[in-house]
């Protein structure tokens, strides 16, 4: 019985892997397709345009309507829309007969009180303007939140910055007040940390209060990889931790965030990285530096880009360019290797390598978005 159970939940992982697949958008021949991880094409470039997948389905443009795709290929939405969102929270914006309404997956549509503006659902929620003031709408077509703040801001991991006349705070998916509007800054959420102002002074929330640190003129957002933040003092740039104190001492030019125990920090004219100790590990040798993506490489650039391991070898040759996004609903580009795969152009053309340098199906293309997967 165990045995034959056992059987069966591996012929189920195995349909579930198989439908479970990552797609990247591309252009070719001045059309929109998909590939997927080996490089092949998933749906043939056919669309006059196209957005990545976002979840189960993709927005692409036809005979001049939008509509929406599954990863097969198949219309599961029909394109009637003369404007479309991305999906998030299980809805998407639509537009057509000049008017705005939020749908399903399967096309139904969700009935809301009428606001002034739309805006997209977002990590569970969708903010509601009426007048002057915002709130809160939920999946179920029913308000959270009276609108009541003078803005809202995007949610990430479930809170959100409110305005009060001049003032900031933070709220949960719920509208309740997770840190009074009492700051005139306050930075974006993130479970590692946050920052805010009050007056001139900057700091972290420590148990709900803000501890100033001292001598700083600017804070950046915590990094989901870190409990360690930049910060600005006078000019130059160190390190806080999350109670408020400098960890690495400011006397950097630039910084950026630490990932896997390592930050790209400027010194002088050239880039080179460090560890939670402040110590130097990676030569300053580069005109530029981000962080670390997966498989430990990090893009550095001379003239152009290439990636070194966390010992500061170069394991892929400076002949790349990384950044650029063609998509109509860019949500932020990401730069160097995410789930094993690096997106880079080279000579005028996009795609993607993996960890040796080796073109994915040894092919470019005139344009290329990262992968997403399509199971979520």
């Amino acid at each position: 019985m165990k045995k034959g159970f056992l059987f069966i939940l591996t012929i189920l992982l195995s349909v579930s892997s198989f439908y479970a697949q990552e797609l990247a958008l591309v252009r070719e021949n001045d059309l929109f397709g998909y590939i997927n991880k080996s490089g092949a094409y998933a749906i043939e470039p056919q669309f006059e345009k196209a957005a990545s997948f976002s979840g189960a389905l993709a927005a692409v443009k036809k005979n001049d309507k939008w509509g929406y795709i599954n990863a097969k290929g198949e219309w599961v939405i029909s394109p009637e829309y003369d404007k479309v969102k991305r999906f998030n929270s299980g809805y998407a914006l639509v537009y057509s007969n000049d008017v705005w309404k939020y749908i399903d997956e399967t096309g139904k549509e969700l009935n809301t009180p009428v606001p002034d503006k739309y805006y997209d659902f977002n990590d569970g929620v969708a903010l509601f303007k009426k007048g002057d003031k915002i709130g809160l709408l939920g999946t179920n077509g029913k308000l959270i939140l009276e609108p009541k703040y003078n803005a809202i801001k995007n949610f990430w991991d479930g809170h959100a910055k409110v305005k009060v006349g001049d003032s900031w705070g933070v709220i949960n998916q719920k509208g309740e007040i997770v840190i009074p509007a009492d700051y005139q800054e306050i930075g974006k959420y993130n479970a590692n940390g946050v920052w805010g102002r009050k007056g001139e002074e900057f700091g972290i929330f420590v148990d709900g209060k803000l501890k100033v640190v001292s001598g700083a003129n600017k804070i950046a957002n915590f990094h989901a990889s870190s409990n360690l933040t930049y910060a600005r003092k006078g000019k130059e740039w160190g390190f806080v931790d999350q109670k408020g104190e400098w960890v690495i001492e400011p006397t950097f030019n630039k910084v950026k965030a630490f990932v896997d125990g390592l930050a790209p920090v400027l010194q002088g004219k050239t880039w080179g990285f460090i560890n939670e100790k402040g110590e130097k590990v990676i030569a300053f040798d580069y005109r530029d530096a981000e962080i670390f993506g997966d498989k430990g490489l990090a893009p550095v650039r001379d003239k152009k880009w290439g990636f070194v391991n966390k010992s500061g070898v170069l394991i892929i040759p400076m002949e790349y360019d990384i950044s650029g996004g063609f998509s109509f609903v860019m949500s932020g580009f990401k730069k160097g290797f995410i789930n094993g795969l690096a997106k880079v152009k080279y000579k005028k053309m996009w795609g993607f390598i993996n960890e040796k340098g080796e073109p994915l199906g040894g092919k470019w293309f005139q344009n290329a978005e990262n992968f997403v997967d399509t199971s979520k």
